[in-house]
């Protein structure tokens, strides 16, 4: 009997939408590498080789900074359900939706939430943290760099200051952000971070690199209750990833091979080099719209690089005008979220996907669109 299912074929898109971001033709070499066991010595290697890296692209010393096996929300989790005790109190900064993600994840944790939320689209003030720690003795400051919904760039320096002067731990999201934009862990004294490698590190999903600094270390260590998470219990994956080699799960070796070769680009090209080619072609795609007669969401101070969320212009069809992109351009935008969702769109200038070409490509179709 014939086979019903055919050999797999799939349509080689233009990647502009809030991840993933296109993937170099080296990564995906990398990916099909010979897989060995996650204990081999070759393999190893390539762990400490990652893990080096890795602290080069997050900017720190952190001996704790690994790739979790799981996307991004793995690393969202893995970095709360270890550092939330039952009973912490936890102050999340909310503009998004990703925002909106942690304080659920707290509440699953048993923290004590409270929130600062504020207008979808313009940042945190750090005014507002401030007054709200001096009523709130909170154990831990959440926030998010790079809000992918809405296209905010979160300023950090103040915040972190802040929030160390109150004696907490601050938990950085910078799923969109690393790789992309300034982010300096070690200088900015963030606690926790977490990121991917779908967006501008531009490889596949399904790792979330993370760093535990020294402090956020102690308070795991002290932890008077198991973590929440087995699978995420970074009191045993450290002995995995540390000199130990303690087994806990096979680790999914061959997206390690591919986030390898993403963290060589990424270093071969340079942080600086690399935060500046984000931003000038962001410049570039804006002063396009701009021309187009479409607006910004966002006020320019406060603008991710990366991630650029363009105002849908009264009389366009959202749906419609994704749909021919996607069927006549072959590129991928994307929609807006929660209270945006029909308001805006999401176009994504990530890591490989951060071209002039692109960037030509995209104005030249929405104008042809938008025309009819």
């Amino acid at each position: 009997m014939d086979n019903m299912y055919k050999d797999l074929s799939l349509p080689n898109r233009i990647l502009l939408g809030p991840g993933p971001s296109n993937v170099p033709d080296r990564v995906m070499k990398a990916l099909s590498s010979p897989v060995v066991g996650h204990l081999d010595p070759a393999f190893l290697a390539v762990m400490e080789e990652v893990q080096e890296m890795l602290r080069s692209v997050f900017m720190t010393a952190n001996q704790f900074t690994i790739p979790v096996s799981g996307t991004g929300s793995a690393g969202m989790e893995a970095a709360l359900v270890n550092i939330i005790e039952e009973g912490d109190n936890v102050l999340v900064c909310v503009n998004g939706v990703f925002g909106e993600r942690m304080c659920d994840i707290v509440e699953r944790c048993g923290g004590i939430l409270r929130r600062i939320d504020t207008k979808w689209g313009t940042s945190i003030d750090p005014e507002q943290v401030l007054k709200v720690l001096e009523e709130f003795p909170a154990d831990i400051v959440t926030i998010v760099h790079a809000e992918t919904s809405t296209g905010v760039l979160q300023p950090l320096e103040e915040i972190s200051k802040i929030t160390h002067e109150k004696d907490a731990l601050l938990v950085v999201d910078a799923v969109t952000s690393l790789g992309g934009a300034p982010l300096k862990i070690d200088e900015w004294e963030i606690d926790v971070c977490y990121s991917g490698t779908q967006k501008c590190l531009s490889c596949p999903p399904g790792l979330a690199p993370v760093t535990f600094s020294p402090r956020a270390v102690e308070k795991l260590e002290k932890r008077s209750q198991k973590v929440q998470s087995w699978y995420l219990d970074m009191t045993m994956i450290r002995k995995y990833w540390g000199s130990d080699r303690v087994y806990h799960h096979t680790a999914p070796i061959s997206m390690i091979y591919a986030l390898r070769e993403s963290l060589r680009i990424v270093l071969e090209e340079g942080l600086v080099k690399r935060w500046e080619r984000h931003q000038k072609l962001h410049r570039n795609l804006v002063a396009g719209l701009g021309n187009l007669g479409l607006k910004m969401l966002v006020d320019e101070k406060f603008r991710t690089p990366m991630l650029n969320s363009v105002i849908i212009p009264s009389g366009a069809d959202d749906v419609l005008i994704r749909k021919r992109l996607l069927d006549e351009y072959n590129t991928e935008i994307g929609s807006g979220l929660g209270p945006l969702k029909g308001k805006i769109w999401r176009i994504g200038l990530m890591g490989h996907s951060c071209t002039q070409k692109n960037v030509d490509y995209i104005l030249s179709a929405l104008k042809s669109l938008l025309s009819q």
